[in-house]
């Protein structure tokens, strides 16, 4: 093996690239912010806690992500730490923003997993996960928020295995009395590790460790606790589920750890055992069978668009994740859907907004590219000639539609751009009735408030201001069959027949019942709620 050989393989080997999802509130983006303050991306985390802070946490960078002290859109954080070079997909946790969320987790290799210890899993996890599940990628859980009072730590293995329907092998166990959080178990090291001193909330937190037996413990958490502790450890080496890396890896283990985000409690002993745990880029799926990351042929899929995160020159930039190969900047590749080269001349890594120019890059990173509108979510480049592509992205359904148009007619060539735009990015679907060109356009969403993010940035991006109005569909159904005739298709009254951009033909419902009442009277269509 050549020096230059080693080189790569060795870089692509040192890679984690993982999502972040949650309920939203349950601290994701403080859990994502100090990785990078242990990782020294960061010198102190910024405060999320008050949304009037003017102090914003570093992954939102949206205006209105900072009037609203949610996150809107995904980021894209890299760091390095220990041998590893980390990229963190930070998603957007409000229920509001999922669409985001959902393509953001086609691009990731694992999940993390938080989950408020006081709520255990709430829906919008129920959601986030199922698209883990269907990836079948390894999913890694973070109790967050043990240093306020919540649920027993066994009630919510509970809930976890009951809702989520996967088994938990806790890596850590928390101690507290009375919901006061001392630190944690260490189940793998077979060590206690207290919490003292300093900023927590800043400051990369100190630990006390020692064997579980070490009478300094019962001084420091009283005999009592101390006692208890040793059952609970007892109970779950005898009646819990072991520890299996196979498992793991496939998805139908997920490895428990309890902490506090904002505290810095367990948060290290997390990064560390996750990143022992994970595996570098494993081979992606395409129409040419799976392919190697560690492969010399440059390729990658676009899995996310963002237009106007520079607003002084009005860029569009492709996020593309590598999946074999290395690559180098100014190299030409292969647009697979389009059939034409493309020059990658201007490539970037992210810090949140922050942005700087890149040389190389290795499979399991994510770059940015330069969009001159000829990128869609979904598409592939390779360096070879091969007709290689990437598995689709999906479509998942939206839960909200309205009926728009520009208040301005002068406006509409600026209306029909910005709505093609956002579009394209994955901010909104966009639907129309059968022949009728672009006059009426129907929008849908995953939550309401993207009705309001489409407002804020047709208004602001593009200068156009909005019609709204809402319809009363909230599920979505695309349909496979042959010779689809929207005229001779049996439907409900409350029922409307369109279709999607890629005028694949789509049905809009108001309730469960006419989803079923439809399947019925049409047994030769299939009813999806996803399309590729």
């Amino acid at each position: 093996m050549t020096k230059e050989n080693y080189s790569f393989i060795d870089e692509v080997r040192r890679r984690r690239t993982f999502a972040i999802i949650s309920h939203p509130d349950a601290g994701k983006t403080t859990l994502t912010e100090k990785f990078l303050l242990y990782g020294g991306a960061i010198r102190s985390a910024g405060s999320v806690k008050s949304r009037r802070s003017n102090k914003h946490a570093v992954s939102d960078w949206m205006e209105i992500e900072k009037k609203r002290g949610i996150s809107v859109t995904s980021s894209v954080l890299q760091f390095n730490y220990d041998d590893f070079c980390i990229n963190i997909l930070d998603t957007p946790g409000h229920q509001d923003f999922s669409e985001d969320t959902y393509r953001t987790l086609m691009a990731a290799d694992s999940a993390v997993m938080v989950i408020d210890c006081a709520k255990g899993v709430e829906d919008q996890t129920k959601k986030l996960f199922h698209v883990c599940k269907m990836r079948g990628i390894p999913i890694f859980t973070f109790i967050n928020k043990m240093d306020r009072a919540g649920k027993d730590p066994f009630d919510l293995m509970e809930d976890i295995e009951k809702v989520l329907g996967i088994r938990s092998y806790p890596m850590n166990w928390p101690i507290r009395k009375d919901n006061n959080f001392k630190g944690v178990f260490n189940r793998q090291k077979k060590q206690i590790e207290l919490f003292h001193g300093g900023n927590h909330g800043q400051d990369i937190a100190n630990t006390i460790t020692g064997d579980i037996t070490d009478e300094k413990f019962s001084d420091l958490l009283g005999e009592n606790l101390h006692e208890e502790l040793k059952s609970e450890i007892e109970l779950l080496d005898i009646a819990g589920d072991n520890f299996n890396l196979e498992e793991i890896l496939k998805g139908e283990l997920t490895p428990l750890f309890f902490g506090s985000a904002l505290t810095n409690f367990g948060v290290e002993p997390f990064l560390k055992s996750f990143l022992d745990i994970t595996t570098p880029p494993k081979p992606r799926k395409s129409n040419l069978g799976d392919i190697n990351p560690e492969s010399k042929n440059f390729s990658g899929f676009v899995f996310k668009i963002q237009a106007n995160m520079n607003r002084a020159h009005r860029d569009r930039i492709a996020f593309l994740r590598i999946c074999s190969g290395k690559f180098e900047k100014g190299m030409t590749v292969n647009h697979v859907q389009k059939n034409k080269k493309v020059r990658l001349a201007q490539p970037q890594q992210f810090l949140a907004q922050d942005r700087a120019i890149v040389d190389t890059a290795y499979p399991g990173d994510i770059i940015g590219i330069h969009d001159p509108g000829i990128f869609k979510i979904g598409d592939t480049l390779c360096e070879d000639q091969s007709k290689l592509q990437y598995e689709g992205i999906p479509q998942f359904a939206p839960e909200h539609f309205a009926k728009i148009s520009t208040k301005n007619s002068l406006k509409r060539k600026h209306f029909l751009k910005g709505i093609k735009q956002l579009a394209e990015e994955g901010t909104i679907q966009v639907y129309k009735k059968p022949h009728t060109g672009m006059e009426e356009l129907i929008i849908g969403v995953v939550g309401v408030l993207q009705f309001e993010v489409l407002e804020y940035r047709l208004k602001n991006e593009y200068g156009v201001d909005l019609l709204n109005e809402r319809l009363p569909f909230h599920y979505i159904r695309w349909v496979e069959m042959d010779n689809f005739d929207p005229s001779t298709f049996s439907i409900t009254m409350d029922t409307m027949i369109v279709e999607d951009m890629n005028e694949k033909p789509v049905l809009l419902f108001q309730n469960e019942w006419s989803i079923n009442k439809v399947a019925e009277r049409n047994p030769k269509a299939v009813l999806k709620d996803v399309s590729v």
